[in-house]
């Protein structure tokens, strides 16, 4: 039997380090929360390699007094808390004492502080929990803290960090977010010598949503505030306009802690599912202030995550407040009653001019007239120019072998096309050359009968009934398509009139770095434009005419999702996916001839039944199973 062993000092700080300090960023918030117990007004954040190489942070703060400069290199050594009564009555943002131990065990560690009470400081260094020196320093008020090489003597972890560009997004999130939670302290963070926040400590949230997020987000923001016996909850919520594709702008304060908690996410989510887009997550910064003995702090290392005495009330009164908000944001915008919005949508006028038009557009979610790729009459000669070729053979063969692999159809100006009476090859040809090649049809020609509900082709062929989604179907002809240009690396570009200008968050553009060559692998032609800006100048020619700050904004949003261990391929067929939304759309009239080409298109392709994500693009009904409904037969 194995005997039980009492783990050294040093092995028991590297162990506590791996669940405190999980990389570069892990140090950052401990320091910076830290400094702001202290009561420091300002915070400078400077970091070297995505804080690989170094992290430094200065603050103003009260300052640890000189004979306590080597305590808090201890094992629980904390100014915080005295006895287990504490732990229910925290007010601070540390109070285990880890940190400091766990970070100077796993790094070269430089503490510099002074108190007001002394005319001088005092310095301490440590490399790997050794401490190397103690000694007199001169010093601003507060503290200063350097650490170098992180991880320098645990090399298995430093293999899990990832590029520099990567932890230093990791980084300026998190430094983000604890400037959203302390409005009322400056914070400064420099990154490789490049100012990348600052932050003025106004006290007025908004004044900070503006330096984080930029004017075009505080310029679509709602205030919400609501008080209890026990808590207040108040923050800003968004509108739908910088509603994004994840929850990377969800941000949520217990008591001034950033926390993640799911059941404060459902909450709000919940009371946006009825103002927002599907698949799109709202913008919030929350913040709940309650008595501490109804929470739990103490559940998680990193303290990210709390309990509350009582769910059910928190998810009431954050649901209740939200939804509050937003009802009442409508109320004022359109000058109407909140009930009209959800009951009486019929009576809303349809003049879009008029206020209730607007309304019911934004309520509704009313849908824009498309626009798609290439015009059947090559009318896009502003955007790009590419040669035209006869592609199709007579389209009243039953089997036509030869076809063009990149025949599409589209519209002008968001309507269809008016084809002449004259039905000639020249009308329906694509523009793009491509030489015929003999590919095999996965389903029979099929005889168009008709549009139902502008939604869905009804066909024949023999004895059986065809239902094809005009939306899905056309939206796997694009996916094939612009999969099989992306892996011939031949992707055809339309250069924009005028570049599109996006000015993005500093996490958001180490992230676009990151991925550079995966974007212009697909198409897409960006140019560094500035601090955090980008101009895009080519998109991919399937895309059409999208709205593509939103579509560009989308994709960094999945790859970000995805994190740095997909393959090339994965992330291929998440941009092909998003690619597809210039195909059709239901409720868009189609002609014969278009719904034709259509389905011609749709028998070619490697997999015609199901649609990029999964549903069906075609239903058959056989005459036998319609018999059977109308009881012809049993």
């Amino acid at each position: 039997m194995k005997r039980v062993n009492v783990l050294d000092l040093e092995t028991s700080n590297k162990i506590a380090a791996g669940e405190v300090v999980e990389r570069p960023f892990s140090v950052v918030k401990e320091l910076v929360e830290n400094s702001i117990d202290s009561g420091a007004k300002n915070i400078t954040v400077e970091t070297t390699d995505g804080g690989q190489k170094t992290i430094k942070v200065l603050d103003d703060g009260e300052g640890i007094h000189p004979d306590d400069i080597e305590k808090v290199f201890m094992p629980h050594a904390t100014s915080k808390i005295k006895n287990i009564e504490d732990i229910y009555n925290i007010n601070t943002m540390g109070f285990r004492g880890e940190a400091l131990a766990s970070i100077a065990s796993v790094s070269n560690t430089i503490l510099r502080s002074k108190i007001k009470e002394f005319d001088f400081g005092k310095e301490i260094s440590i490399t790997g929990g050794n401490i190397n020196h103690i000694e007199d320093a001169a010093c601003n008020l507060g503290t200063t803290i350097e650490v170098n090489d992180i991880f320098f003597n645990v090399p298995a972890r430093q293999k899990f960090l990832k590029s520099s560009s990567r932890e230093s997004a990791y980084i300026t999130d998190i430094l983000n977010r604890l400037a959203l939670a302390h409005s009322d302290i400056s914070f400064k963070l420099i990154n490789n010598g490049k100012k990348v926040l600052t932050t003025y400590g106004t006290g007025n949230l908004v004044d900070t949503i503006r330096c984080v997020y930029g004017k075009s987000t505080c310029d679509n923001i709602i205030n919400f505030e609501r008080h209890t016996d026990i808590m207040s909850i108040y923050g800003y919520i968004g509108n739908s306009e910088i509603s994004r594709g994840s929850r990377n702008n969800e941000s949520i304060f217990v008591n001034k802690r950033y926390i993640k908690n799911k059941l404060i996410t459902a909450a709000v989510e919940n009371a946006f599912k009825s103002f927002l887009m599907i698949n799109k997550y709202p913008f919030f910064v929350l913040f709940l202030d309650i008595f501490p003995e109804y929470i739990d702090v103490n559940v998680h290392p990193t303290k990210s995550e709390i309990k509350f005495r009582d769910d059910r009330e928190i998810f009431k009164i954050t649901f209740d407040t939200v939804h509050k908000a937003l009802r009442d944001s409508l109320k004022d915008s359109f000058n109407i009653f909140p009930e009209e919005i959800n009951n009486d949508l019929s009576s809303v006028p349809d003049d879009n001019n008029a206020k209730g038009g607007l309304l019911k557009d934004k309520v509704e979610n009313k849908k824009e007239l498309i626009q798609l790729p290439i015009d059947l009459k090559s009318k896009h000669e502003d955007t790009y120019n590419i040669e035209r070729s006869n592609c199709y053979k007579d389209y009243g063969e039953k089997h036509p072998i030869e076809r063009n692999e990149d025949f599409q159809l589209c519209k002008e100006n968001s309507e269809l096309l008016k084809i002449d009476k004259t039905y000639s090859k020249e009308n329906v040809c694509s523009q793009i050359e491509v030489n015929p090649i003999k590919v095999e049809p996965k389903f029979p020609k099929l005889n168009i009968i008709g549009q139902f509900h502008s939604t869905y082709i009804l066909a024949q062929y023999m004895d059986t009934l065809y239902l094809i989604d005009q939306h899905a179907a056309h939206e796997k002809i694009l996916f094939e398509q612009y999969k099989k240009s992306i892996k011939e690396n031949n992707i055809v570009a339309q250069i924009l009139i005028t570049p599109v200008i996006i000015e993005l968050y500093h996490e958001d553009f180490m992230y676009y770095a990151d991925n550079k060559e995966t974007f212009s692998k697909v198409g897409f032609n960006i140019e560094v434009f500035g601090d955090n800006t980008i101009s895009i100048r080519e998109v991919p020619l399937v895309l059409g005419k999208p709205d593509i700050k939103n579509l560009f904004t989308d994709i960094l949003e999945n790859l970000k999702n995805m994190g740095s261990g997909e393959t090339w391929e994965v992330k291929y067929n998440a941009i092909a996916k998003l690619a597809c939304k210039a195909a059709i759309k239901a409720n868009d009239n189609l002609s014969n001839i278009e719904m034709d080409a259509l389905v011609e298109e749709l028998r070619f392709i490697n997999d015609p039944f199901n649609c990029p994500h999964g549903r069906p693009t075609i239903i058959k009904i056989t005459l036998n199973e319609l018999e059977k409904k109308f009881k012809r037969i049993q």
